[in-house]
């Protein structure tokens, strides 16, 4: 490490430091931290100018990536000082990354933690989960964990769990960030954990049974799945400990029918996890005690003194004004080891800066997310996102947990779309008819006998598009 990498890396863990408040506990019974959650916009807008301040620098002479980025667009890191900056520098996509790793295997250059660095203070590695295209590696250090601990804690803390709680997390511990964040964060908060990695759902349905856990931690898919497998071993889960249900890993917020279906099940509240590993090891985005705006509506929080989120045109990438639907770009400024630049998460969504009724004050994703832009669906120039289909699929009573979307050309080389779907009666009609009136399009229904499709036992794939 060269001089000008030292005094970088110490300027931005400084600065990292300074924002840290109440790191370990809880300043009150309501709101983790009150000084963050709460700031006004003139606050946290000066907290994220402080950072950025500092980590283009840091990203300069850490990170070969940035460095030949920035030589190429031919800015120096004083031309980012601030937010209103932000726009001389065009988003990095996913796209980018892969063929930085390619590059430069394993890792890319996209970190500003060497090989010297991760043997000498290193802690895991994680990857993105690939929803699309070759999945992005990340080096992470101790500072790292520390701060991914204290936001994810903060979150969980604004779910509305504490200490007389036990969470049961049913989820794997694979290469992925969310089962290792929600532990140690729990660990933070001095909350009892049950680790479900490696079990078997009758296993899982049997430790809820036996040891009463108040929390269930787990996709939404597999919560569902989980449920229905307690019925059948003769088992309610309404009638269970679990209280309350926070999910991550595929949308569910802001699917109404599936949250209705999650709360329904098991008599319990739904909380979310938003998040991307490419912006930060932590949670992103969570839900509140005030999540449920409306009857349709579900908002969800972004820590904006660890981020800088902006909401931009699909096409142009330009702002888009308050209220008007864009997709994600995000700042990270929360990390030693994989502080971003404008990454292009590309989720849909609309934004308010309006005062939430738990007291917080940091930007809300109206509706949560409709979906990442790459996973729209264009059938025969209809564009649609697989939340929509759900939504349709689940408006229908009866209908099952497990569903599946086919999309293929037929002998004439036209797009059809066909939907898989479980009930006891021939429900074609009726499946046809919401999916037409949701999404303005003709498609094909196929009713199987109930137990037919494959059970979800992690994140749910239930596109298959084989055009």
């Amino acid at each position: 490490m060269n001089n000008r990498q030292e005094q970088t890396r110490t300027k931005w863990l400084e600065i990292l430091d300074k924002y840290k408040y109440d790191a370990n506990t809880p300043a009150n019974d309501q709101i983790w931290s009150p000084r963050l959650e709460c700031a006004n916009r003139d606050e946290l807008t000066n907290i994220q100018n402080a950072k950025l301040k500092v980590v283009t620098p840091f990203l300069y002479e850490n990170s070969d990536f940035y460095k030949q980025r920035f030589d190429r667009l031919g800015l120096i890191p004083s031309d980012i000082q601030s937010s209103d900056d932000l726009h001389k520098w065009p988003v990095i996509d996913k796209k980018e990354m892969m063929e930085d790793v390619e590059k430069n295997p394993p890792y890319g250059n996209y970190c500003t933690i060497d090989e010297n660095l991760w043997k000498e203070r290193g802690w895991m590695l994680f990857s993105s989960s690939g929803s699309s295209g070759v999945p992005r590696v990340f080096r992470y250090s101790h500072v790292d964990r520390d701060l991914w601990e204290w936001a994810n804690a903060r979150a969980m803390y604004s779910f509305g769990i504490r200490s007389s709680d036990t969470v049961f997390l049913a989820s794997g511990y694979g290469p992925h960030v969310f089962a290792w964040g929600v532990q140690y964060a729990l660990q933070r908060m001095k909350v009892s954990c049950i680790p479900g990695g490696g079990m078997s759902t009758e296993m899982r349905a049997n430790i809820i049974n036996r040891f009463n856990p108040t929390v269930l931690c787990c996709t939404p898919s597999y919560a569902l799945h989980l449920g229905r497998t307690m019925e059948e071993m003769g088992m309610v889960p309404s009638k269970s400990a679990i209280r309350m249900i926070f999910v991550g890993g595929e949308p569910a917020a802001g699917i109404i029918n599936t949250r209705n279906r999650l709360k329904t099940l098991w008599g319990a509240e739904v909380r979310e996890f938003y998040g991307c590993t490419e912006v930060s090891p932590h949670c992103g985005g969570y839900s509140c005690s005030h999540s449920e705006v409306s009857d349709d509506i579900v908002a969800t929080h972004l820590m904006e003194d660890h981020q800088i989120w902006e909401l931009v045109d699909p096409e142009t990438l330009t702002s888009v004004e308050e209220g008007e639907k864009g997709i994600t770009v995000c700042t990270s400024l929360n990390s030693e080891s994989s502080p971003q630049l404008r990454f292009n998460i590309g989720d849909y969504t609309t934004f308010s800066y309006d005062k939430c009724g738990c007291g917080r004050t940091h930007v809300r994703a109206m509706g949560s997310f409709a979906g990442r832009a790459d996973d729209l669906i264009n059938l025969r120039g209809i564009k649609m996102y697989p939340t929509q289909l759900e939504q349709a699929i689940r408006a229908i009573p009866g209908v099952g947990d497990e569903y599946e979307i086919l999309i293929e050309k037929n002998t004439s080389g036209l797009d059809i779309m066909t939907a898989r779907v479980e009930h006891m009666n021939d429900i074609t009609a009726q499946v046809v008819s919401e999916i037409k009136t949701r999404c303005e399009v003709t498609i094909n229904a196929e009713v199987l006998k109930p137990g037919t499709l494959p059970k979800t036992e992690f994140k749910a794939k239930r596109i298959r598009d084989e055009r």
